[in-house]
């Protein structure tokens, strides 16, 4: 049997730790959260790299 379900990507700006993930994961239809920095330069920042002001991260 084919698996025929389409997803949809989305992507949103919560702000620093205001811990959308967890309202998101309770929604019907999601399949994942992952919650992370936006934009910058440099792979997986860390909160002091984002904080620093240096990254470009949102």
């Amino acid at each position: 049997m084919e698996n025929t379900k389409q997803y949809h990507l989305a992507v949103f700006g919560g702000g620093c730790f205001w811990c959308t993930e967890a309202v998101f994961k309770m929604l019907r239809g999601i399949v994942s959260v992952s919650p992370g920095y936006a934009g910058g330069v440099g792979e997986d920042p860390t909160y002091e790299d984002v904080s620093s002001g240096t990254t470009g991260h949102a």
